[in-house]
């Protein structure tokens, strides 16, 4: 499988059945969806149990905030209010569970590549093990029920992250996207509805969670995604044959590795002409992992975050190119 799938998510959202939806709960209400669904996690007896750390939003600084969104830890809806909800994060981030969002649980797994069957499998085990121990609103005919009707039935929302520079440069994502509305799917930016394409990163996740089982919706992804990736594939052997192309890649290295300077917006364009360049054979002493770890290092807050310093726009634009330059710098040697 080629390294353009970066990553897989699965996403499961579910209600509590005594308890309004956080919409209409007060504050009494929320602190005991809290406490309900940290015990399920704590007492549970599970080895999963004590991975987890638990984050009261409230706590956090703007900053850690809009950092856990950049890693794609949590929405950008459930930082815009943080009383009442709190996050349960395991220690290697590939596990998190937002309470009170939209949905009383939204539990989320991420894991590297494509991974569907493993993400789901693992989702499907958590949920369980929360199931065991809350009682989840469902009904017969419409399944588990959610604050939004669009989540009805299986409450799952499985996506993929993909790295596609050579369909977006042919501007066929356009009508890719059209196509695949007509399948239960849909393609945006990377941080999902509302945001725009970044880097030649695209989020493609189903649609459809009513009358469909979750491992028919997992099938009908990783079917289309395979299908998106060797269309992906076909367009780099054209696209990456043209010297300018080869030039672009070769400049782009160069600027990221001495630039002193760099926006956010320039260093992901740069940063995805490097990994075309990785995975068309071009560029042999980075790895995409390499890539894929910078793009998120260089996000606005995460930089911040990892400095410990609260940093003016110039600044972070400095200090991204630092950061930037000395990881590069390091698989050179």
């Amino acid at each position: 499988m080629s390294n353009t799938v970066i990553s897989t998510r699965v996403r499961l959202a579910r209600n509590l059945k005594d308890y309004p939806f956080p919409c209409k709960l007060g504050e009494q209400g929320r602190e005991q969806i809290i406490n309900s669904v940290r015990k399920a996690i704590t007492e549970s007896h599970s080895a999963i149990a004590d991975d987890f750390d638990f984050i009261r939003m409230s706590e956090l600084d703007p900053r850690q905030s809009v950092s856990l969104v950049e890693k794609r830890l949590c929405s950008p809806e459930f930082i815009s209010e943080t009383q009442g909800r709190a996050l349960l994060l395991s220690k290697d981030e590939s596990l998190s569970i937002m309470i009170n969002e939209e949905d009383h649980i939204r539990l989320q797994v991420i894991k590297r590549g494509l991974a569907l069957d493993e993400a789901y499998d693992t989702a499907d085990k958590l949920d369980t093990l929360l199931d065991e121990n809350l009682s989840f609103a469902y009904d017969e005919k419409l399944g588990y029920l959610t604050q939004c009707p669009t989540n009805l039935g299986t409450g799952m929302r499985a996506s993929v992250m993909l790295h596609l520079p050579a369909l977006e440069k042919s501007r066929a994502i356009s009508r890719i996207a059209g196509n695949l509305s007509k399948l239960g799917l849909t393609i945006r930016g990377a941080h999902g509805e509302g945001t725009e394409p970044q880097g030649a990163l695209y989020q493609l996740s189903n649609q459809v969670t009513l009358g469909i089982s979750e491992k028919a919706a997992v099938e009908n992804l990783k079917n289309i995604t395979l299908q998106l990736v060797a269309q992906e594939e076909q367009a780099r052997e054209r696209l990456c044959g043209s010297i300018e192309v080869q030039d672009t890649i070769s400049r782009s290295l160069g600027i990221l590795r001495y630039a002193k300077v760099m926006e956010h917006e320039e260093a992901l364009k740069l940063l995805s002409n490097v990994r075309l360049g990785v995975e068309s054979g071009q560029i042999t002493d980075i790895t995409c992992e390499q890539i894929d770890s910078l793009m998120t290092a260089v996000e606005p807050a995460t930089l911040s975050v990892t400095l410990q310093k609260n940093l003016s726009p110039h600044e972070r634009d400095i200090e991204r190119a630092k950061l930037i330059q000395n990881k590069l710098k390091i698989s050179q040697q």
